[in-house]
């Protein structure tokens, strides 16, 4: 009440006492008057290292320390008013940056109900689950959605030990993520190492080996789990032998082991097929999705499971929850993203311009074979270009972004520059790529030699 009468205004009589009078207030003349001054506000790099981490600073500042701001189709813009062709984003913009069916529904989800109580029934999960089962290999029906790659690792590993199957088999270099779980399959001690122990009885087997494999079923018959790829992403972009997903679906049928297909990276038509799985008829017990499901606007992944396999959730819907999990809002996202793969025919696009895309960088990386480049391989829109040491993957990583194109390096593949390009690309953005590998890398050869 002291501060409201120290600038005239009355505070309020108690009762039978007159109110004192208002209190004169001095007014400053105009002169007087000074605007409050407040610093300018720190950059994003000095906000970074505050609060975010400083090797990320650092990392931002190496390349050049400009923050994105806007995004389009397949190019990225950022604060100082350059723009960037992005082939890389980890695989997540299979549409693009911001595609036209997936804001319009999601903007329709948000004026509506963007997340939901979890009280009632929620349609938007629903008819999202179904549009997904309609494009999943026939049995696996059940959706369970979540909020990222891991996440869905997680809700896989969850169901096999709801199974009995807690004894996990994963492969040297395969990725599924940092979460703790996901951790133990992810087999890269550099991220594992910190955190140990983490799961027990978890073996790794060389990514191929079917014999390994073998070994390792045997071993531990009906209490395994086994996670796999159909192409190791992050490992690299490793292409397995002919058949070699459909034998280690055989193995793990034979020896009673649950099967997850992790199909965060590869699968809705980044490798020029719906599903990497598909060209061998496998349909495993679980099958883990994300990436491509946002539709480049909102975070969201899935674990999709067959019927018999999903038993334990199914029955009781509260053994695997999350808050967030399958929202309203980023479930319009997913729905949108698979109607418009679909619709818009992203996997025939994505198979005829990787075929296009690799071929350029095969030709481009020819004259450099054995000196700078090991290999290219590449399947649909994922390709690596391996080098002959890891220094030349960063140097040509920077090479690139300094001629305005973003790639991605491979956490689990030193030598690795990997390339996730959108399917929405036009000839003219393929050709840019083109010209500014060929530039990198001309560049990076005079340098390292």
């Amino acid at each position: 009440m002291a501060a409201r009468a120290a600038v005239g205004v009355a505070a309020p009589a108690a009762a039978g006492v007159a109110a004192p009078a208002p209190a004169a207030v001095a007014v400053p003349a105009a002169a007087e008057i000074t605007a409050p001054t407040t610093p300018p506000p720190p950059d994003t790099a000095e906000l970074y290292r505050r609060h975010l981490g400083t090797g990320r600073a650092v990392m931002g500042t190496v390349l050049g320390g400009m923050a994105e701001v806007y995004s389009e189709g397949a190019w990225v813009h950022t604060d100082n008013g350059r723009r960037y062709l992005d082939f890389g984003g980890y695989g997540v913009f299979i549409l693009g940056h911001r595609h036209p069916a997936v804001l319009e529904a999601v903007h329709r989800q948000l004026d509506a109900h963007p997340l939901a109580t979890r009280v009632f029934l929620e349609p938007v999960a629903a008819r999202a689950a179904a549009a997904l089962a309609a494009h999943t290999p026939a049995g696996l029906d059940h959706v369970h959605f979540v909020n990222s790659g891991a996440e869905a690792t997680e809700a896989g590993l969850k169901l096999a030990r709801a199974h009995g199957r807690n004894a996990l088999v994963t492969t040297v270099s395969g990725y599924h993520g940092k979460t703790l779980g996901a951790l133990s399959v992810t087999a890269n001690s550099l991220y594992q190492k910190t955190f140990e122990p983490l799961l027990p009885d978890t073996a790794q087997v060389a990514y191929g080996d079917l014999a390994e494999l073998d070994t390792a079923l045997r071993e531990r018959r009906d209490r395994a789990c086994v996670i796999l790829e159909p192409v190791q992403g992050e490992g690299g972009v490793r292409i397995p032998p002919p058949g070699y997903l459909a034998e280690a679906a055989g193995l793990c049928r034979a020896y009673g082991a649950f099967l997850i297909v992790d199909e965060v990276q590869t699968g809705l038509g980044r490798l020029g097929t719906w599903w990497g799985m598909d060209a061998e008829g496998v349909v495993p017990d679980v099958l883990l999705v994300g990436k491509g499901l946002s539709g480049g606007v909102v975070p969201v992944a899935a674990m999709v499971a067959t019927k018999d396999a999903y038993r334990p959730f199914s029955r009781d819907p509260y053994l695997h929850t999350s808050t967030f999990g399958a929202s309203p809002i980023a479930c319009a996202a997913a729905m949108a993203a698979v109607e418009t793969i679909d619709c818009e025919g992203i996997v025939g696009r994505a198979a005829a311009l990787g075929r296009q895309l690799l071929a350029g960088v095969v030709e481009i990386c020819a004259p450099y074979r054995d000196r700078l480049v090991h290999d290219v391989r590449g399947r649909g829109l994922l390709i690596g270009i391996e080098f002959t040491r890891a220094q030349a993957v960063g140097e040509t990583l920077l090479e690139l972004v300094s001629r305005g194109v973003l790639v991605n390096h491979s956490l689990n593949s030193t030598r690795v520059l990997r390339l996730t390009p959108p399917a929405i690309a036009d000839a003219d953005e393929v050709q840019l790529f083109l010209d500014a590998l060929a530039e990198a890398l001309r560049s990076v050869h005079t340098r390292l030699g």
